[in-house]
Protein backbone atom coordinates (compact mmCIF):
# COMPACT_ATOMS: atom_id res chain seq x y z
CA UNK A 1 0.00 0.00 0.00
CA UNK A 2 1.43 3.97 -1.19
CA UNK A 3 1.36 5.97 1.96
CA UNK A 4 -0.92 8.68 1.95
CA UNK A 5 0.70 12.17 1.92
CA UNK A 6 -0.92 14.50 4.80
CA UNK A 7 -1.04 18.39 3.79
CA UNK A 8 -1.32 20.60 6.16
CA UNK A 9 -4.38 23.38 5.64
CA UNK A 10 -5.26 26.11 7.79
CA UNK A 11 -8.28 25.43 9.06
CA UNK A 12 -11.52 27.25 7.40
CA UNK A 13 -12.29 30.95 8.99
CA UNK A 14 -15.57 31.65 9.93
CA UNK A 15 -17.58 34.54 8.87
CA UNK A 16 -18.72 35.14 12.41
CA UNK A 17 -16.87 37.66 14.93
CA UNK A 18 -15.02 35.65 17.18
CA UNK A 19 -14.94 37.92 20.08
CA UNK A 20 -18.34 39.62 21.03
CA UNK A 21 -16.67 43.31 21.20
CA UNK A 22 -15.78 43.31 17.58
CA UNK A 23 -17.86 45.70 15.64
CA UNK A 24 -21.65 44.46 14.47
CA UNK A 25 -21.32 43.54 10.70
CA UNK A 26 -24.65 46.03 8.79
CA UNK A 27 -25.50 44.96 5.56
CA UNK A 28 -27.56 47.85 4.18
CA UNK A 29 -30.32 46.61 1.63
CA UNK A 30 -32.05 49.82 1.11
CA UNK A 31 -31.58 53.58 1.64
CA UNK A 32 -34.27 56.48 1.16
CA UNK A 33 -32.59 59.22 -0.03
CA UNK A 34 -35.85 61.20 -0.98
CA UNK A 35 -36.42 61.39 2.84
CA UNK A 36 -33.78 63.50 4.04
CA UNK A 37 -34.50 65.75 0.79
CA UNK A 38 -38.04 66.12 1.51
CA UNK A 39 -38.04 66.26 5.07
CA UNK A 40 -35.62 67.91 8.54
CA UNK A 41 -34.81 64.88 10.50
CA UNK A 42 -35.09 65.40 14.26
CA UNK A 43 -35.34 62.23 15.86
CA UNK A 44 -33.79 58.68 14.61
CA UNK A 45 -34.29 55.13 16.16
CA UNK A 46 -33.62 51.32 15.20
CA UNK A 47 -36.34 49.27 14.86
CA UNK A 48 -36.72 45.09 14.68
CA UNK A 49 -38.89 44.04 11.91
CA UNK A 50 -41.36 41.05 12.02
CA UNK A 51 -40.70 39.12 8.54
CA UNK A 52 -41.82 36.09 6.89
CA UNK A 53 -39.52 33.55 5.59
CA UNK A 54 -39.99 34.92 2.00
CA UNK A 55 -39.58 38.46 2.69
CA UNK A 56 -36.78 37.56 4.68
CA UNK A 57 -35.04 36.12 1.12
CA UNK A 58 -36.15 38.67 -1.09
CA UNK A 59 -34.53 41.21 1.65
CA UNK A 60 -30.71 39.15 1.13
CA UNK A 61 -31.27 39.92 -2.69
CA UNK A 62 -31.57 43.36 -1.87
CA UNK A 63 -34.88 43.43 -3.27
CA UNK A 64 -36.84 46.67 -1.15
CA UNK A 65 -37.90 49.99 -1.55
CA UNK A 66 -38.11 52.21 1.26
CA UNK A 67 -39.52 55.91 -1.43
CA UNK A 68 -43.12 55.49 -0.15
CA UNK A 69 -42.62 53.97 3.56
CA UNK A 70 -44.20 55.46 6.40
CA UNK A 71 -45.09 54.32 10.08
CA UNK A 72 -48.36 54.28 11.87
CA UNK A 73 -48.65 54.08 15.92
CA UNK A 74 -52.38 52.08 16.46
CA UNK A 75 -54.22 52.29 19.09
CA UNK A 76 -52.79 49.70 20.80
CA UNK A 77 -48.94 50.97 21.08
CA UNK A 78 -47.88 48.99 18.28
CA UNK A 79 -46.03 50.59 15.07
CA UNK A 80 -46.34 49.13 11.83
CA UNK A 81 -44.48 49.88 8.56
CA UNK A 82 -46.51 50.82 5.34
CA UNK A 83 -45.78 51.39 1.96
CA UNK A 84 -42.44 50.16 1.78
CA UNK A 85 -42.36 47.56 -0.89
CA UNK A 86 -40.97 44.28 -1.00
CA UNK A 87 -40.16 42.34 -4.34
CA UNK A 88 -41.72 39.14 -4.26
CA UNK A 89 -39.24 36.20 -3.63
CA UNK A 90 -38.72 34.72 -7.33
CA UNK A 91 -38.20 31.09 -6.15
CA UNK A 92 -41.18 31.77 -3.88
CA UNK A 93 -44.48 29.26 -4.10
CA UNK A 94 -47.91 30.15 -3.15
CA UNK A 95 -46.74 30.96 0.46
CA UNK A 96 -44.79 33.98 -0.57
CA UNK A 97 -46.16 37.16 0.86
CA UNK A 98 -47.80 40.55 -0.33
CA UNK A 99 -45.53 43.14 -1.83
CA UNK A 100 -46.99 46.29 0.43
CA UNK A 101 -48.47 44.90 3.34
CA UNK A 102 -48.04 46.39 6.87
CA UNK A 103 -45.05 44.82 8.63
CA UNK A 104 -45.22 44.93 12.51
CA UNK A 105 -41.95 47.21 14.24
CA UNK A 106 -40.53 46.24 17.04
CA UNK A 107 -39.62 49.11 19.55
CA UNK A 108 -39.10 49.71 23.35
CA UNK A 109 -42.58 50.75 24.93
CA UNK A 110 -40.79 54.21 25.99
CA UNK A 111 -40.09 54.48 22.34
CA UNK A 112 -43.58 53.96 21.14
CA UNK A 113 -44.52 56.58 23.45
CA UNK A 114 -42.29 59.18 22.58
CA UNK A 115 -43.14 58.40 18.87
CA UNK A 116 -46.81 58.53 19.16
CA UNK A 117 -46.90 62.19 20.88
CA UNK A 118 -44.43 63.29 18.58
CA UNK A 119 -46.44 62.33 15.73
CA UNK A 120 -49.28 63.60 16.72
CA UNK A 121 -47.72 67.36 16.64
CA UNK A 122 -48.60 69.28 13.57
CA UNK A 123 -46.54 68.70 10.54
CA UNK A 124 -44.40 65.84 12.08
CA UNK A 125 -44.73 62.45 10.89
CA UNK A 126 -42.55 59.10 10.99
CA UNK A 127 -40.66 57.93 8.18
CA UNK A 128 -38.01 54.89 7.44
CA UNK A 129 -34.49 56.08 6.33
CA UNK A 130 -32.52 52.61 6.38
CA UNK A 131 -33.63 48.97 6.21
CA UNK A 132 -30.76 46.56 6.71
CA UNK A 133 -29.08 43.37 8.27
CA UNK A 134 -27.33 43.97 11.57
CA UNK A 135 -25.95 40.85 12.72
CA UNK A 136 -28.19 39.07 10.84
CA UNK A 137 -31.56 40.42 11.88
CA UNK A 138 -33.62 42.77 9.73
CA UNK A 139 -33.52 46.50 11.53
CA UNK A 140 -34.99 49.85 10.02
CA UNK A 141 -33.74 53.26 11.00
CA UNK A 142 -36.84 54.93 11.83
CA UNK A 143 -37.31 59.52 11.99
CA UNK A 144 -39.57 61.66 13.63
CA UNK A 145 -39.00 64.28 10.54
CA UNK A 146 -41.02 67.43 9.71
CA UNK A 147 -42.00 68.21 6.12
CA UNK A 148 -39.63 70.93 4.38
CA UNK A 149 -41.43 73.12 2.14
CA UNK A 150 -40.22 74.25 -1.47
CA UNK A 151 -37.72 77.00 -0.16
CA UNK A 152 -36.09 75.04 2.24
CA UNK A 153 -35.29 72.07 -0.32
CA UNK A 154 -33.83 74.76 -2.79
CA UNK A 155 -31.81 76.31 -0.22
CA UNK A 156 -30.56 72.67 0.96
CA UNK A 157 -29.68 72.41 -2.56
CA UNK A 158 -28.21 75.85 -3.25
CA UNK A 159 -25.83 74.84 -0.03
CA UNK A 160 -25.04 71.52 -1.30
CA UNK A 161 -24.04 72.68 -3.75
CA UNK A 162 -21.21 75.22 -2.74
CA UNK A 163 -19.94 72.91 -0.58
CA UNK A 164 -19.11 70.91 -3.69
CA UNK A 165 -17.63 73.81 -5.81
CA UNK A 166 -15.57 74.50 -2.56
CA UNK A 167 -14.25 71.64 -2.32
CA UNK A 168 -13.59 70.80 -5.46
CA UNK A 169 -11.41 74.43 -5.36
CA UNK A 170 -9.21 73.69 -2.49
CA UNK A 171 -8.75 70.06 -4.40
CA UNK A 172 -7.64 71.73 -7.52
CA UNK A 173 -5.30 74.55 -5.15
CA UNK A 174 -4.01 71.93 -3.29
CA UNK A 175 -2.64 70.04 -6.04
CA UNK A 176 -1.05 72.91 -7.96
Amino acid sequence: MAKQKMYNVPAAQSSKPRAKDSAPRRELIANNKKARHDYLIEDVYEAGLVLSGTEVKALRAGRASLIDGWVSIDHNQEAWLEGAHISEYSHGTWTNHAPRRKRKLLLHRQELIRLADRSTDKGYTIIPLQLYFLDGRAKVEIAVARGKREFDKRQALRERQDNLEAHRAMRHRQHM
